[in-house]
């Protein structure tokens, strides 16, 4: 768009009524909420205005459809909007859609790419662009699934590297006329289309091309030489690219975005106007360009929502609804807890969907560990309680990845581990606030997602402690068993199952309905490591003191637990006075639970000195012998300071947030309960006792 035409775009916004779009970014598999203007009303609808030589060109577009494409719900109608849209404009319209739409879904394992393509075949998009999960069944399918669409497929910065030629299936532009207006369209990815997805490029012999000098370069050929009205690029690869492709580029006039799956209403960058949808049908972007003389002199868009109160198109319910008929309605088994497959929730902390995978993977394979990455976890829904089909599962776990049991020492398993640390200092940790990116099973750890410090401070396998030299058998999904410049590229392969992952989840969830899984604290966020100030143990109480954190100001949920993520118990009671946290547990219980062995104490805490992003709570973490609380009666006294690693400030981004518990603040209470010169004696007696016994 030329940069002239910024009085006039002003000029039109104001007169259109357009609502101002709220700047989002996000990365691959996150969800996140922006503000989506109200669906145009007939006076709103902008018409053809041939008076003065101008034309409007509407452009719908949509993205990241995936798992909706096997789901009788947004993606009909998603359909019926569109067509809607179409027939409410008096002036030449244009479909587009952002990539990603024909993977991943809970028919994958089963009808692969058809499904998908039978209802965009509906719809009747002028393009659409390869995504990273259009690979998903290979560069060799992708021939098959555009030779059975009835539109191109685009791709211009993916090339073979010795012929230059693009994608067998696909095609680098295409050109549609609308009523007298000429459309160019132009496909591209960015880098992270080959960090995410299972084929290997360079094995294939393929090359990424660089998107902004390709994109550049197609444009001007599409303007110069065949005298097109529009560019628009198809650009799967975030708003955050995006933005760098349109100040990067020249003759491109609006850019559809797919990936990071955000909601972006239209908003102008660099000469070219942005917009994206979010994913799975649930919303269509509508960008209104006024065309004069063969160049865009104004614009006005906007986001619609797909709600229930859209129609389902006929057509596109009957293609889904007939193809899950076969397998997907059985019931696989029943839950009596909810599951819950959201984004945020699955990669900032453990729940209790993903130990559920976890485990499923482990009953398969019998691996003492089991790892999947949170991006491997679909629908971003929460399903039950109640009947859970095979459908739900597939849908839950959509790709087509295998289990892959390798071999790992502790060293490298704690590797893996911290490379999925996010932390807050980084740029994805600035959008989301840290997060743990995994789930397991068999496996305990600790995280900080902070700067600065180890990302991983202890882990336990089986409830003991991780040995570096030891070594476990680690099963993960085909797709991390891929994982370049990982631990897991060139370890030791000890089985390959080519049972689906989503399978295992099947046959889990057969074999022990009703399932019950629960949030076991496998992966424990720690934002500040403190030491104890002292250990006082009564006849029935053991109370710990320790070292509140920086700018502490209140306490939430204390609890004492092992290696063995399914011990856990609840602190009788918690203050907070003149710096100091004071825990008590029954010291009976805290004995039992220990057995010998030290306990690690974790509890929330809010603080003036940071802004969390996701987590109501900070946590702290100390740990305490269990030679400080073995008798009766002693007290055991440090002084050293709080080591706080908590986080920093980022911006929030709307995600569910987990629920904050109740807070109990009060003084520090020193009275012992039965306290007598006789006991008085005994207990200094026991305390030096101990003395020797360290000596």
């Amino acid at each position: 768009m030329r940069k002239s035409a910024t009085l006039f775009l002003i000029l039109s916004l104001v007169v259109a009524g357009a609502v101002p779009p709220a700047a989002a970014s996000a990365s691959d598999s996150h969800s996140t909420t922006g503000t989506a203007a109200p669906a145009p009303t007939a006076a709103q609808t902008p018409t053809n205005n041939t008076s003065d030589g101008a034309t409007t060109l509407t452009i719908l577009s949509y993205n990241d459809v995936q798992t909706a494409a096997a789901q009788n719900g947004t993606l009909p109608r998603m359909v019926t909007l569109i067509n809607q849209r179409r027939a409410a404009h008096d002036n030449p319209t244009v479909v587009v859609g952002g990539g990603d739409e024909v993977s991943p879904h809970s028919l994958s394992p089963l009808t692969q790419w058809r499904t998908p393509v039978e209802v965009l075949n509906v719809l009747d998009p002028a393009a659409e662009v390869i995504g990273n999960h259009d690979l998903d069944y290979g560069f060799d399918a992708v021939a098959n699934f555009s030779e059975n669409s009835e539109f191109p497929w685009l791709m211009a910065n993916v090339v073979d590297e010795e012929t230059g030629e693009p994608i067998p299936g696909t095609k680098p532009y295409t050109v549609v006329e609308r009523r007298g207006v000429k459309v160019g369209i132009v496909g591209v990815a960015d880098r992270k289309i080959k960090s995410k997805t299972s084929v290997d490029f360079d094995e294939q012999g393929y090359e990424l091309k660089n998107y902004s000098d390709t994109a550049s370069e197609y444009a001007t050929m599409l303007k110069q030489e065949k005298n097109v009205d529009v560019v628009v690029v198809s650009a799967h690869l975030g708003v955050p690219v995006a933005k760098t492709l349109a100040n990067t580029t020249e003759n491109v006039d609006a850019i559809v975005v797919g990936d990071d799956e955000i909601e972006y209403p239209p908003a102008e960058t660099g000469g070219a106007v942005i917009m994206e949808a979010e994913a799975r049908a649930e919303h269509v972007a509508e960008l209104n360009l006024t065309v004069e003389n063969g160049n865009v002199t104004g614009w006005n868009g906007r986001l619609l929502d797909v709600t229930e109160n859209v129609s389902k198109n006929e057509t596109v319910s009957n293609i889904v609804t007939d193809a899950r008929k076969a397998e997907l309605s059985k019931v696989a088994g029943r839950t009596t807890v909810e599951l819950d497959a959201r984004f945020a929730s699955n990669y900032h902390d453990e729940t209790a969907l993903g130990n559920m995978i976890g485990d499923s993977f482990r009953a398969q394979t019998g691996a003492e560990v089991a790892i999947t990455n949170a991006g491997g976890i679909r629908s971003n829904g929460v399903y039950g309680p109640g009947n859970l089909t095979v459908g739900d599962a597939y849908n839950m776990l959509p790709f087509s990845n295998t289990l892959v049991t390798v071999e790992l020492t502790g060293a490298q398993l704690e590797q893996l581990l911290a490379s999925q640390v996010v932390t807050l200092e980084s740029e994805e940790g600035q959008q989301y606030g840290a997060e743990s990116k995994l789930q397991v099973s068999g496996v305990t750890y600790e995280w900080v997602g902070h700067n600065g410090t180890d990302r991983i401070r202890d882990a336990w396998v089986g409830g003991e402690p991780v040995s570096d030299d030891e070594t476990y058998n680690v099963t993960v999904n085909s797709y991390m068993a891929g994982w370049d410049d990982s631990v897991l590229q060139n370890a030791t392969v000890v089985s390959e199952s080519h049972m689906l992952y989503g399978t295992a989840l099947v046959k889990y969830v057969r074999s022990n309905s009703p399932v019950s899984p629960t949030d076991e604290n496998r992966i424990r966020r720690v934002d500040a490591e403190v030491e104890t100030k002292s250990v006082t143990a009564s006849e029935r109480t053991a109370t710990v003191e320790l070292a509140a954190p920086n700018g502490t100001q209140n306490l939430s949920e204390f609890y004492a637990t092992t290696g063995d993520a399914s011990d856990r118990l609840a602190a009788e009671s918690v203050s907070l006075s003149n710096g100091t946290v004071t825990v008590a547990f029954d010291i009976a219980e805290l004995r039992e639970l220990s057995s010998g062995d030290a306990v690690q104490i974790y509890g929330g805490y809010n603080t003036s000195a940071y802004q969390r992003v996701y987590f109501n709570n900070s946590v702290l973490n100390a740990e305490v012998s269990a030679d400080e609380f073995g008798a009766e009666t002693t007290t055991a006294t440090t002084t050293e300071p709080a080591t706080t690693v908590d986080t920093t400030t980022a911006t929030t981004r709307e995600a569910p947030v987990e629920d904050g518990t109740e807070t109990t603040t009060g003084e520090t209470h020193t009275d012992i309960p039965g306290f007598t010169p006789v006991t008085g004696v005994v207990a200094l007696l026991a305390a030096v006792f101990v003395v020797l016994r360290r000596v």
